[in-house]
Protein backbone atom coordinates (compact mmCIF):
# COMPACT_ATOMS: atom_id res chain seq x y z
CA UNK A 1 0.00 0.00 0.00
CA UNK A 2 1.68 3.29 -1.49
CA UNK A 3 1.21 6.19 1.70
CA UNK A 4 0.93 9.65 -0.29
CA UNK A 5 0.86 13.28 1.51
CA UNK A 6 -1.11 15.58 -0.93
CA UNK A 7 -0.30 19.44 -0.48
CA UNK A 8 -2.82 22.38 -1.07
CA UNK A 9 -0.88 25.83 -2.15
CA UNK A 10 -2.75 28.63 -0.48
CA UNK A 11 0.95 31.44 -0.86
CA UNK A 12 2.20 32.46 2.50
CA UNK A 13 -0.13 30.21 4.26
CA UNK A 14 1.73 27.51 3.02
CA UNK A 15 3.79 28.26 6.02
CA UNK A 16 1.50 26.38 7.97
CA UNK A 17 2.37 23.08 5.78
CA UNK A 18 5.85 24.07 6.41
CA UNK A 19 5.52 24.14 10.17
CA UNK A 20 3.84 20.70 9.83
CA UNK A 21 6.10 18.80 7.52
CA UNK A 22 9.41 19.99 9.18
CA UNK A 23 8.36 18.11 12.11
CA UNK A 24 6.85 15.44 9.97
CA UNK A 25 10.56 15.15 8.68
CA UNK A 26 12.39 15.37 11.89
CA UNK A 27 10.55 12.64 13.15
CA UNK A 28 11.22 10.44 10.36
CA UNK A 29 8.11 10.07 8.76
CA UNK A 30 8.19 8.69 4.99
CA UNK A 31 5.84 9.22 2.68
CA UNK A 32 6.02 6.84 -0.76
CA UNK A 33 4.92 9.90 -2.55
CA UNK A 34 4.29 13.77 -2.29
CA UNK A 35 2.29 15.81 -4.63
CA UNK A 36 2.47 19.84 -4.15
CA UNK A 37 0.38 22.39 -5.36
CA UNK A 38 1.58 25.63 -5.51
CA UNK A 39 2.86 26.75 -2.40
CA UNK A 40 2.24 22.99 -1.56
CA UNK A 41 4.91 22.46 -4.43
CA UNK A 42 7.24 25.13 -3.98
CA UNK A 43 7.68 24.37 -0.44
CA UNK A 44 7.09 20.80 -0.61
CA UNK A 45 10.02 20.32 -2.23
CA UNK A 46 12.38 20.71 0.39
CA UNK A 47 10.45 17.29 2.14
CA UNK A 48 12.17 15.32 -1.23
CA UNK A 49 15.51 17.39 -0.04
CA UNK A 50 15.41 16.18 3.41
CA UNK A 51 15.33 20.04 4.80
CA UNK A 52 13.31 20.72 7.31
CA UNK A 53 13.38 24.73 8.64
CA UNK A 54 14.72 25.52 4.86
CA UNK A 55 11.36 27.39 3.77
CA UNK A 56 10.66 29.13 7.02
CA UNK A 57 14.47 30.65 6.98
CA UNK A 58 14.72 31.57 3.21
CA UNK A 59 11.08 33.64 3.35
CA UNK A 60 11.99 35.61 6.86
CA UNK A 61 15.34 36.19 5.50
CA UNK A 62 14.46 38.04 1.90
CA UNK A 63 11.15 38.91 2.97
CA UNK A 64 11.75 42.72 2.42
CA UNK A 65 13.87 42.15 -0.18
CA UNK A 66 12.88 43.46 -3.70
CA UNK A 67 14.86 41.29 -5.51
CA UNK A 68 12.53 38.13 -3.90
CA UNK A 69 8.92 39.88 -4.08
CA UNK A 70 7.88 43.44 -4.78
CA UNK A 71 5.91 45.07 -6.93
CA UNK A 72 9.20 46.39 -8.48
CA UNK A 73 9.60 43.00 -9.80
CA UNK A 74 6.83 42.81 -10.85
CA UNK A 75 6.76 45.67 -13.08
CA UNK A 76 10.35 44.61 -13.92
CA UNK A 77 9.96 41.06 -15.04
CA UNK A 78 6.05 40.47 -15.07
CA UNK A 79 6.42 38.10 -12.29
CA UNK A 80 6.26 39.27 -8.27
CA UNK A 81 8.07 36.84 -7.04
CA UNK A 82 11.03 36.88 -9.14
CA UNK A 83 11.76 34.13 -11.31
CA UNK A 84 15.37 33.78 -11.47
CA UNK A 85 16.48 35.40 -7.97
CA UNK A 86 13.44 33.09 -6.05
CA UNK A 87 13.79 29.85 -7.93
CA UNK A 88 17.61 30.15 -9.68
CA UNK A 89 20.14 32.26 -7.51
CA UNK A 90 18.40 31.43 -3.84
CA UNK A 91 18.69 27.91 -4.13
CA UNK A 92 21.98 27.89 -5.45
CA UNK A 93 23.90 30.65 -3.62
CA UNK A 94 22.09 31.78 -0.87
CA UNK A 95 20.00 28.71 0.61
CA UNK A 96 21.31 26.25 -1.27
CA UNK A 97 18.71 23.13 -2.36
CA UNK A 98 20.01 19.79 -1.85
CA UNK A 99 19.91 18.60 -5.07
CA UNK A 100 21.77 15.16 -4.25
CA UNK A 101 19.47 14.79 -1.44
CA UNK A 102 16.63 15.13 -3.64
CA UNK A 103 17.94 12.91 -6.26
CA UNK A 104 18.72 9.88 -3.83
CA UNK A 105 15.17 10.18 -2.13
CA UNK A 106 13.21 7.65 -3.23
CA UNK A 107 9.93 9.49 -2.52
CA UNK A 108 8.21 9.92 -5.64
CA UNK A 109 7.62 13.93 -5.99
CA UNK A 110 4.80 15.78 -8.32
CA UNK A 111 4.37 19.01 -8.83
CA UNK A 112 1.00 20.14 -10.34
CA UNK A 113 0.53 23.09 -12.88
CA UNK A 114 -2.80 24.27 -15.09
CA UNK A 115 -2.05 24.20 -18.67
CA UNK A 116 -3.61 27.95 -19.95
CA UNK A 117 -4.16 26.29 -23.33
CA UNK A 118 -6.58 23.28 -22.64
CA UNK A 119 -7.44 24.73 -18.24
CA UNK A 120 -7.03 21.37 -17.29
CA UNK A 121 -4.16 19.66 -15.02
CA UNK A 122 -0.72 19.17 -15.77
CA UNK A 123 1.05 16.43 -13.24
CA UNK A 124 4.73 16.23 -13.47
CA UNK A 125 6.68 13.99 -11.88
CA UNK A 126 9.98 15.61 -10.93
CA UNK A 127 12.95 12.49 -10.14
CA UNK A 128 15.91 15.03 -10.35
CA UNK A 129 16.92 18.24 -9.07
CA UNK A 130 17.25 20.29 -12.23
CA UNK A 131 17.32 24.18 -13.68
CA UNK A 132 13.94 22.63 -15.50
CA UNK A 133 12.72 20.85 -12.20
CA UNK A 134 13.01 24.44 -10.66
CA UNK A 135 10.64 25.94 -13.37
CA UNK A 136 8.37 23.42 -12.97
CA UNK A 137 8.08 24.39 -9.31
CA UNK A 138 8.22 27.77 -10.12
CA UNK A 139 5.27 27.34 -12.51
CA UNK A 140 3.00 25.31 -10.21
CA UNK A 141 3.20 28.42 -7.77
CA UNK A 142 3.08 31.58 -10.58
CA UNK A 143 -0.56 32.83 -9.97
CA UNK A 144 -2.12 34.44 -12.33
CA UNK A 145 -2.37 38.43 -12.87
CA UNK A 146 1.14 38.60 -10.95
CA UNK A 147 3.32 35.94 -12.53
CA UNK A 148 3.85 35.12 -16.16
CA UNK A 149 2.89 32.66 -18.27
CA UNK A 150 5.67 29.68 -17.89
CA UNK A 151 6.48 27.46 -21.19
CA UNK A 152 8.10 24.49 -20.65
CA UNK A 153 8.58 21.24 -22.30
CA UNK A 154 6.27 22.55 -25.25
CA UNK A 155 3.13 23.48 -22.59
CA UNK A 156 2.45 27.05 -21.16
CA UNK A 157 1.57 26.52 -17.47
CA UNK A 158 0.53 28.52 -14.38
CA UNK A 159 -0.73 27.92 -10.78
CA UNK A 160 -1.89 24.75 -10.47
CA UNK A 161 -4.27 25.25 -8.08
CA UNK A 162 -6.83 26.67 -10.67
CA UNK A 163 -7.49 23.27 -12.48
CA UNK A 164 -6.51 21.01 -9.17
CA UNK A 165 -6.32 22.51 -5.79
CA UNK A 166 -6.49 18.93 -4.16
CA UNK A 167 -4.99 16.55 -5.96
CA UNK A 168 -6.41 13.54 -3.73
CA UNK A 169 -8.79 12.07 -6.34
CA UNK A 170 -5.47 11.70 -8.52
CA UNK A 171 -2.81 10.55 -6.29
CA UNK A 172 -5.62 7.84 -5.50
CA UNK A 173 -5.49 7.18 -9.19
CA UNK A 174 -2.23 6.57 -9.24
CA UNK A 175 -2.19 3.93 -6.45
CA UNK A 176 -1.47 5.77 -3.20
CA UNK A 177 -4.64 4.56 -1.37
CA UNK A 178 -3.26 5.99 1.89
CA UNK A 179 -2.91 9.70 2.16
CA UNK A 180 -2.44 12.67 4.42
CA UNK A 181 -4.11 16.33 3.03
CA UNK A 182 -2.61 18.84 4.41
CA UNK A 183 -4.87 22.08 4.27
CA UNK A 184 -4.25 25.81 4.61
CA UNK A 185 -8.07 27.00 5.34
CA UNK A 186 -10.16 25.98 8.51
CA UNK A 187 -12.84 23.27 8.47
CA UNK A 188 -16.46 25.09 7.21
CA UNK A 189 -14.43 27.54 4.85
CA UNK A 190 -16.15 27.69 1.15
CA UNK A 191 -14.34 29.48 -1.77
CA UNK A 192 -16.17 31.73 -3.43
CA UNK A 193 -16.08 33.61 -6.81
CA UNK A 194 -12.85 35.03 -7.61
CA UNK A 195 -13.98 39.22 -7.55
CA UNK A 196 -10.62 39.46 -10.09
CA UNK A 197 -12.72 37.96 -12.70
CA UNK A 198 -13.15 41.18 -15.09
CA UNK A 199 -9.22 41.28 -14.81
CA UNK A 200 -8.59 37.66 -15.11
CA UNK A 201 -10.50 38.04 -18.41
CA UNK A 202 -8.43 40.84 -19.79
CA UNK A 203 -4.90 39.46 -18.82
CA UNK A 204 -5.67 35.95 -19.91
CA UNK A 205 -7.54 36.81 -23.15
CA UNK A 206 -5.64 34.80 -25.15
CA UNK A 207 -6.37 31.70 -23.11
CA UNK A 208 -10.17 31.48 -22.99
CA UNK A 209 -9.90 27.99 -21.58
CA UNK A 210 -8.44 28.91 -18.55
CA UNK A 211 -10.46 32.02 -18.51
CA UNK A 212 -13.43 29.51 -17.88
CA UNK A 213 -11.58 26.96 -15.70
CA UNK A 214 -10.65 30.14 -13.16
CA UNK A 215 -14.40 30.96 -13.56
CA UNK A 216 -15.44 27.99 -12.28
CA UNK A 217 -12.49 27.46 -10.11
CA UNK A 218 -14.79 28.26 -6.89
CA UNK A 219 -16.72 25.44 -7.55
CA UNK A 220 -13.68 22.70 -8.09
CA UNK A 221 -12.47 23.41 -4.99
CA UNK A 222 -15.71 23.11 -2.86
CA UNK A 223 -16.12 19.83 -4.85
CA UNK A 224 -12.54 18.98 -4.24
CA UNK A 225 -13.40 19.03 -0.42
CA UNK A 226 -16.36 17.44 -0.21
CA UNK A 227 -14.56 14.60 -1.72
CA UNK A 228 -11.74 15.15 0.82
CA UNK A 229 -14.61 15.25 3.58
CA UNK A 230 -16.04 11.73 2.09
CA UNK A 231 -12.17 10.13 2.22
CA UNK A 232 -11.90 11.31 5.48
CA UNK A 233 -15.02 9.82 6.77
CA UNK A 234 -13.96 6.32 5.16
CA UNK A 235 -10.42 6.69 6.75
CA UNK A 236 -8.97 6.43 3.19
CA UNK A 237 -7.04 9.79 4.38
CA UNK A 238 -6.09 11.55 7.29
CA UNK A 239 -6.84 15.31 7.19
CA UNK A 240 -4.94 18.26 9.08
CA UNK A 241 -6.03 21.72 8.67
CA UNK A 242 -5.81 24.76 10.57
CA UNK A 243 -8.23 25.17 13.37
CA UNK A 244 -8.81 29.17 12.55
CA UNK A 245 -8.53 30.89 9.77
CA UNK A 246 -4.74 31.76 9.80
CA UNK A 247 -2.87 35.03 10.60
CA UNK A 248 -1.61 36.19 7.14
CA UNK A 249 -2.54 37.05 3.54
CA UNK A 250 -1.97 35.86 0.14
CA UNK A 251 1.49 38.22 0.68
CA UNK A 252 3.61 38.89 3.56
CA UNK A 253 6.67 41.38 4.07
CA UNK A 254 6.95 40.66 7.58
CA UNK A 255 9.11 38.08 9.17
CA UNK A 256 7.50 37.74 12.03
CA UNK A 257 4.08 37.12 10.69
CA UNK A 258 5.49 34.51 8.58
CA UNK A 259 6.97 32.97 11.99
CA UNK A 260 3.67 32.59 13.68
CA UNK A 261 1.98 30.96 10.93
CA UNK A 262 5.06 28.62 10.13
CA UNK A 263 5.01 28.10 15.11
CA UNK A 264 1.03 27.18 14.23
CA UNK A 265 1.95 24.57 11.91
CA UNK A 266 4.56 23.25 13.79
CA UNK A 267 2.60 23.00 17.13
CA UNK A 268 -0.10 21.36 14.62
CA UNK A 269 2.32 18.61 13.92
CA UNK A 270 3.59 17.73 17.06
CA UNK A 271 0.20 17.85 18.26
CA UNK A 272 -0.74 15.11 15.13
CA UNK A 273 2.64 13.43 14.95
CA UNK A 274 1.46 10.29 16.95
CA UNK A 275 -1.90 10.41 14.91
CA UNK A 276 1.00 10.65 11.64
CA UNK A 277 3.02 8.10 13.12
CA UNK A 278 -0.05 5.41 13.08
CA UNK A 279 -1.68 6.10 10.18
CA UNK A 280 1.42 5.92 7.97
CA UNK A 281 2.51 2.78 9.53
CA UNK A 282 -0.83 1.09 9.34
CA UNK A 283 -1.09 -1.86 7.12
CA UNK A 284 1.91 -1.03 6.02
CA UNK A 285 3.78 -3.13 2.98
Amino acid sequence: MKRGLVLEGGAMRGLFTCGIIDVMMEAGIAPDGLIGVSAGAAFGCNYKSCQPGRAIRYNKRFAKDKRYCSWQSWLKTGNLYNAEFGYHIIPTQYDIFDDQAFDENPMAFYAVCTNVETGGPVYKKLEKATPLTYDWIRASASMPLVSKVVELEGQKVLDGGVADSIPLAYFESIGYERNVVILTQPEGYVKEHNPLMPLMRIALRKYPRMIEAMDKRHLMYNEELEYVRKAEREGRCLVIRPEEKLPIGHFSHDPEEMQRVYDIGTETGKKYLEVLKRFFEAEKT
